[in-house]
This record gives structure tokens, C-alpha cells and sequence, in this order.
């Protein structure tokens, strides 16, 4: 349970910075809760500091390179303050952080929540054992008008290349009375959009008494929150997708959840799929994204693909590429394979880079071609967007079609977090472009 202020005899100044995907943003959230509640001060940068905290990510080698690259410069800037190292990182490759930081704490991600123990004690601190604590939330923020929230940690799966699972091994799931209040709180302060993430959506519940599923969760969450809101369902695995796909269907069709969903396939071939430890096969995978489409023909499929992972040779590439073209996805997040340290994959022959840039080139190029055809339907029509967010570039928004499409405006103060009408007038293969029509908001 989260520790109220009790006994603090020094308040610390908390610089934090945080890598990698929305359950680091999410782990960073909660321990800004957890030391705020204990009356210590987060600052914005290293200098005004006592304490650095760098929230770490371990997906990629070129990512724990770069991580370990800055918190060396860090420490070259700022030699005399306490350093805590979180994360994935410090969970996964303790070894590493250690020979590099020796005077550095170090805290994995289910030990968040303790995180006020470490940087109240003066001395080198190890958090690396112990189970999430899922029967409270951190108050969440909100990037403009999104928030994201975790609805599990930890995965079912065996994937040969991952080293998060490492990190995040075990399956604990966030009761459903609870995230449905923490979302109404999100939305009652002017969330429009509500995130939903894990490491596999659709693992969520089994570890909980009773099994209530990632489609049960979303039924109570439109059921019992109200407001005008949208919720986005993250990423979940091909084989767990399938297990509740009839039940997932139904419950998409609720207006308030975008047709969007994130299925990785990461490769194209059957025997990769096979070295790579993937528990389905690409026909499976096939027929679960047909079936989807079917029910929602304009929803946005998003995937995952692997290139370069040890097995792939010109054939499985090329079974790779005939998938992609013959699914076309509307996002694909290409990632060229890099070893990871204590995986079965980083033992295998090994394909050279030169090998995997050609191919992921390639490929991003095929990626490109399809978006830009998928967005250009798009040209010239009148649409009702959501306006969740302020965008990349200066002086623009972005607003969601029902099929988590983002349509990019011009910024107006008063959109955010409303439903406009916009007209289409660009597009490119990630996105479209609009003007606003005056007067049509509601």
C-alpha cells in the first residue's frame, strides 16, 4: 500500500527522467505520487536535485547504450548527487548498471512503489525482488487531453528475443473496481482520451480470482464512467487475442472505444515465428485479423515485425514482405533484431546488419506506399474528430477518428478535449491533414 507522510525528517529535491514505453511513463507516474505523498519535491532539472532517478528501458541494445551514455554524462555533470537507476534496465541487466554505477541504487519496476524508502535512505539501496503492489494507482497526469493507465504488468508468453519479460515477468493485473475509478477521476478532470496499456492486454485478469477478461474490463469501464471520452486498447498478443476475440468484437462496437487495435506478428514465416518462440501461426494470425476487419472494416490495425531475427533468410523476408502487402496494416512498427543478453535468440547465428537495414529499408518503403493509399480515401471529406492533444509541430492539434486515424489541425485554444467537424485537404502515410469547419463543434 501506498505509505503516507509519516516520519519524514528531510525532504529530497527529485529529478527524474524516464525511457521507453507507457508502462515506464506509468511506473515514473506512480513514484512522482508515492514521493510527492511523502512530501518530497520533484524538480525539473539534475542541478536543482539531491536525488537523480533515471527510469530505464531495455527493449533494444542501441536504447540501453544510449541510457548508459547519459547517466555517464550525468554523473560527469553532477558528480556529488545520489543516483537511483529504475526500471527495466535495473532489473534485467543489474550486472551491467553495476559494474558501470557501483554507487548507484538500484530499483526494478514492481519496487515503484517503495521507491521513497531509497531515496530516503542515504546509502546504496537494492530493490530487485517482490510483486507490484496492484491494489492502489499513482495520481495520473494528463498530456493535454490524454492519460494513460496500466491495466497489467507481465506476460504468458515465451518470446525468445525479448528481455522484458525478464523484467516484467510475472502476470498482475489492476482490479477492474479500481481502474474504472481511477479513469472516472481522469475524466471528471478533462481526459478525452484513455489509454489502456500492458504488456498484453489481453492477458488482462488471469491471475485475478474469477478471470475477468480485457472485454469484461471494457464493459465496465463504459458501462460506469461517464463523459465524452474514447478509450484506446493497447497491445496484445495473436494467441490471447484469438482465445477472446468474439467477446473483444462485441464490446468494440461500443462508440466509446476506438476501433484500433495493436497485434504484433513479427514475422511472416512460420519457421522464424517457431525460433522466435511465438505461440501461433501466421494462417492463425491471418484469419484473426480478417475476422476483425470483417466486423470493422475500417478499423486500424497496427502491427509489430522483426527483421533480421536469426532464421530469417531471403525466403522468410520475402513471406514477410507478402504479408504485409496482402494485410496491409496501417502501422507497422519496423524494428531491425539486436542481441539481447540472457535470451535464447541472442545464441543463435546471428544475420549481418548490412543484411538488416536492406531489409527494414525495404520493407518501410512497402509500409510507406500502403499508408499513403489507406490515408489518401480520406481526401476531400468532412469528418467528426475527437481534439485530444497539441501536436509535434508548432501551432497544431491532433484529433482521432473513430479508428484512432489522427487527423492534424490548425491550433485553436478552445478545441482541445471537443468534438469538431473537419474537412480533409491533405494527407500523408501516417496521418491527414484539415481545416476546421467554424461553427460545427458540438
Amino acid at each position: 500500500m501506498q505509505e503516507k507522510l509519516k516520519g519524514v525528517t528531510k525532504k529530497y529535491k527529485v529529478y527524474i527522467e524516464t525511457y521507453g514505453c507507457a508502462l515506464a511513463q506509468f511506473d515514473s507516474s506512480l513514484m512522482v505520487s508515492v514521493l510527492k505523498n511523502r512530501g518530497h519535491i520533484i524538480v525539473k532539472t539534475p542541478e536543482l536535485s539531491d536525488v537523480i532517478l533515471v527510469n530505464t528501458c531495455a527493449v533494444r541494445l542501441d536504447t540501453e547504450q544510449r541510457i548508459v551514455k547519459r547517466i555517464k554524462e550525468l554523473k560527469r555533470m553532477y558528480p556529488d548527487k545520489r543516483y537511483i537507476i529504475t526500471g527495466c534496465l535495473a532489473k534485467a541487466r543489474p550486472g551491467l548498471l553495476a559494474r558501470n554505477f557501483p554507487d548507484a541504487s538500484l530499483v526494478s519496476p514492481q519496487n515503484s512503489h517503495l521507491i521513497w524508502k531509497v531515496v530516503e535512505n542515504s546509502g546504496k539501496v537494492i530493490l530487485l525482488d517482490g510483486k507490484r503492489d496492484t491494489s492502489f494507482m499513482p495520481s495520473l497526469p494528463l498530456k493535454d487531453r490524454v492519460a494513460t493507465i496500466m491495466i497489467q504488468e507481465g506476460c504468458l508468453g515465451t518470446c525468445n528475443f525479448c528481455i522484458t519479460k525478464i523484467a516484467r515477468r510475472e502476470l498482475r493485473s489492476y482490479p477492474i473496481e479500481l481502474v474504472v475509478k481511477v479513469i472516472r477521476e481522469l475524466v471528471e478532470k478533462g481526459a478525452v482520451e484513455i489509454r489502456l496499456t500492458g504488456q498484453d492486454t489481453a492477458a488482462y485478469g488471469i491471475d485475478i480470482y474469477g478471470e475477468p477478461s480485457l472485454p469484461d474490463l471494457l464493459e465496465e469501464i463504459v458501462n460506469n464512467v461517464e463523459g465524452d471520452y474514447m478509450v484506446r486498447v493497447g497491445m496484445m498478443t495473436p494467441e490471447l487475442a484469438l482465445k477472446i476475440k468474439d467477446k473483444l468484437l462485441k464490446v468494440l462496437k461500443n462508440d466509446k472505444i476506438y476501433k484500433f487495435l495493436h497485434i504484433p506478428v513479427q514475422s511472416g514465416d512460420d519457421n522464424v515465428l517457431k525460433l522466435m518462440g511465438r505461440k501461433y501461426t501466421v494462417s492463425e494470425y491471418k484469419e484473426l485479423i480478417k475476422t476483425i476487419r470483417n466486423t470493422f472494416p475500417e478499423a486500424m490495425i497496427a502491427t509489430d515485425i522483426i527483421v533480421g531475427h536469426p532464421g530469417e533468410d531471403e525466403k522468410a523476408f520475402e513471406a514477410t514482405v507478402s504479408l504485409v502487402k496482402e494485410l496491409e496494416f496501417e502501422r507497422v512498427h519496423i524494428a531491425q533484431y539486436t542481441i539481447r543478453p540472457r535470451t535464447v535468440s541472442a545464441a543463435l547465428k546471428q544475420i549481418p546488419d548490412p543484411v538488416k537495414k536492406k531489409r527494414s529499408t525495404m520493407l518501410s518503403k512497402i509500409v510507406e506506399n500502403i499508408g499513403k493509399r489507406k490515408m489518401k480515401k480520406y481526401l476531400g471529406k468532412v469528418v467528426e474528430v475527437i481534439v485530444t492533444e497539441r501536436g509535434f509541430r508548432r501551432g497544431s492539434l491532433v484529433a482521432r477518428l473513430q479508428n484512432y486515424v489522427p487527423v492534424v489541425i490548425p491550433e485553436k485554444e478552445d478545441l482541445l478535449g471537443k468534438r469538431v467537424l473537419v474537412k480533409i485537404t491533405d494527407y500523408s502515410f501516417y496521418d491527414v491533414r484539415g481545416v476546421t469547419l467554424d461553427g460545427e463543434k458540438r
